[in-house]
């Protein structure tokens, strides 16, 4: 059993499985953990990181479909918004490993802006 978590878990392990299936169980190792620190920021750094990128894959999504409408310019902007939404989540899947990396070495990374916000908000409850 992990020292100080109420999942079981290692620190370092829960801290990365808080990223793999991002806002899910971000939002699930925020909901079950009230005391470790560590793993209650990396939870809580994946809802606000995941969630916003789910935002953001939403609206690409919704502009492509968009512009599918428009006669003789929509192919090129939908082309344009296609290359867009591949780099974007080429991107997220970068981010998505680097953050599952950094908290199973147990390291406490601070993504900028996010970070402070999960940190701001980790603060335990019990």
């Amino acid at each position: 059993m992990g020292a100080g978590t109420e999942s079981g878990l290692e620190e370092n392990v829960a801290g990365a499985l808080c990223y793999v299936l991002g806002l899910v169980s971000g939002l699930v190792f925020f909901m079950v953990e009230g005391k470790n620190r560590f793993i209650r920021f990396h939870a809580v750094q994946s809802i606000i990181v995941f969630g916003g990128l789910c935002v953001v894959g939403f609206v690409l999504a919704f502009m492509g479909a968009l512009f599918s409408f428009i006669p003789w310019v929509g192919w090129v902007a939908g082309l344009f918004v296609g290359l867009l939404g591949f780099i974007f989540f080429c991107g997220a899947f970068v981010l998505w490993v680097v953050l599952m990396f950094k908290a199973y070495r147990g390291e406490r990374y601070m993504l900028p802006v996010v970070g402070e916000y999960a940190d701001k908000y980790s603060k335990t409850v019990k």
